[in-house]
């Protein structure tokens, strides 16, 4: 037997569902108070995390905690894996394309102004000394976690509840999934491009699915609309062929990784996610979706 809980926070709908319905309710509370500390070390829309205070202090070198450390050092492994694809610097990018804060926010001030694209100064110019836990951005730029932290909290989430209370877990952040521990029968999710979209049905036995697309996080400006998935190759709102990218990894980070990288620069992650053999559903502009590498069907495991 499953149970499941779903709530809101980080503007996206967070889901845990477990094979144990007795220690739910422990497992909620241990995964709200896990995203509250990543919340207060990397949001870019609180003022006091440690990430904003690291963005005001452009071009110095910060004390940081060791959980910034840690996503961080995710989000600069997402960008070698990418090929600068996935880039934690796109932060300045995001700001003049408007979403300067929370998207709800965003979303209310209409049309959103937007100023010129930002140059990405690219995630090997970010220093960070993990041995003394010191990090650093250069001047006139910021870091946005926004593409790895949410997968990296997933992963760890699941991992660490599902050893915890010794059952199956599945974590649901916005569209990053991560399954741990050995369920009875693999998970059925619905991969959709929005909440409450119809979708296609995958099972799940392990490992993490993440969906990245343009179509949610998005705002209308005085020239169409603008969203939260930069080309770091541009500084601009990525206009590549796939509106929407769903990929399967052995874990939720490299998985985002792949789906973001897909979104932002279209065909030149293509080879990257061949050689890494990772399944993969593309959804164009026009609705056509493309599988790749054996997508799973709703009868096979991933």
């Amino acid at each position: 037997m499953t149970a499941s809980r779903t709530w809101s926070a980080w503007s996206c709908t967070v889901r845990l569902t477990v094979d144990d319905p007795a220690v739910l309710g422990a497992a909620c509370g241990d995964l709200k108070a896990l995203m509250d500390r990543v919340d207060k070390a990397a949001s870019r829309f609180r003022p006091d995390s440690e990430l904003s205070i690291v963005n005001n202090r452009a071009g110095a070198l910060v004390p940081v905690s060791r959980l910034l450390v840690d996503l961080v050092d995710v989000s600069l492994v997402a960008g070698s894996m990418s090929g600068g694809a996935v880039d934690p610097t796109v932060g300045s990018a995001l700001i003049a394309a408007g979403y300067d804060e929370d998207i709800e926010a965003v979303r209310r001030r209409f049309p959103q102004p937007t100023g010129d694209a930002k140059p990405v100064p690219g995630w090997q110019s970010v220093q960070l000394n993990r041995k003394l836990a010191l990090l650093g951005v250069p001047k006139d730029s910021a870091l946005d976690l926004g593409a790895t932290a949410k997968a990296w909290t997933a992963d760890r989430a699941a991992l660490v509840l599902s050893k915890r209370y010794g059952c199956a877990v599945l974590v649901e952040i916005g569209g990053d999934l991560r399954a741990a521990g050995k369920p009875a029968e693999p998970w059925i999710i619905t991969v959709a491009e929005r909440a409450g979209d119809s979708g296609v049905l995958v099972s799940l036995a392990h490992g993490g699915l993440t969906t990245s697309t343009r179509t949610v996080r998005r705002w209308q400006t005085p020239t169409g609309y603008g969203h939260h998935v930069i080309d770091p190759r541009t500084g601009r709102p990525a206009d590549g062929p796939w509106r929407t990218a769903s990929v399967w990894a052995p874990t939720a980070v490299r998985a985002n990784t792949f789906s973001t990288a897909l979104v932002a620069t279209g065909e030149a992650a293509v080879g990257r996610l061949t050689l890494a053999g990772h399944p993969a559903r593309l959804v164009a502009d026009d609705g056509e979706a493309t599988e790749l590498s054996g997508w799973p069907a709703a009868s096979r495991a991933a």
